[in-house]
């Protein structure tokens, strides 16, 4: 019993770090991911006016992008309730029209680290999604074609 429960966990975890990107993006013209990774609301900051620079350029012109901003290690405080210095911004993007194009990718790995140090569950902004391991996700997606960005 007990080896049949792992190899479904292992069948689980490999499904989900090889799961692929929303339908949606892969009909996009144009993918970018964003790395952040420093505890630095400064390039949390340019992360996000990227992000928005880009995909206004690209609708302007008629074309589809998706936009999806990886946070990990010290970057993973871009994304936490408590402490994000951009929670608010990240929130009015996510809710303007462009938003919907747009996905914050949070590092499970991190997360569970900042945990065990701090001593208290770690909370993630709901804009965000949960993902196993930061760096899996970036390559991931540079793997599937993605231009990858460090601010």
């Amino acid at each position: 019993m007990k080896t049949m429960f792992r190899s479904l966990l292992v069948v689980c975890a490999l499904a989900t770090f090889s799961a692929p990107a929303h339908a949606a993006d892969k009909a996009a013209a144009h993918h970018i991911v964003i790395q952040v990774s420093q505890n630095d609301p400064g390039r949390m900051n340019l992360a996000l006016s990227n992000t928005a620079n880009a995909i206004k350029y690209y609708t302007g012109k008629g074309e589809s992008i998706a936009v999806e901003i990886v946070a990990y290690g010290p970057g993973l405080n871009m994304l936490r309730e408590d402490k994000s210095p951009v929670k608010e911004r990240i929130k009015a993007l996510k809710a303007s029209p462009i938003g919907g194009d747009v996905r914050f990718s949070a590092c499970h790995n991190t997360q569970m680290n900042m945990e065990k140090r701090e001593g208290h569950p770690i909370r993630i902004i709901p804009e965000a999604q949960v993902v196993p391991a930061g760096i899996v996700r970036l390559t991931q997606l540079q793997e599937e074609g993605w231009s990858y960005i460090r601010p």
